[in-house]
């Protein structure tokens, strides 16, 4: 899956949060936080792989 097929599911994931929130699927304080929650426990998908600046992963020191 490559990194723009991620970040759209990721924003598909929002708006479908923010879609149950408005028909009262999802109460209201957990949507407020929703978006933030999803960046949080999914923190590959915005971030990537690769990680080039860390020098104990490989990366240039």
């Amino acid at each position: 899956m490559t990194q723009i097929q991620k970040a759209l599911l990721l924003a598909s994931g929002m708006i479908a949060l923010a879609v149950l929130a408005v028909f009262d699927v999802v109460p209201e304080e957990f949507a407020q936080f929703g978006p933030i929650a999803l960046l949080a426990i999914f923190p590959s998908l915005w971030l990537g792989k690769s990680r080039g600046c860390w020098p104990w992963k490989g990366g240039r020191a």
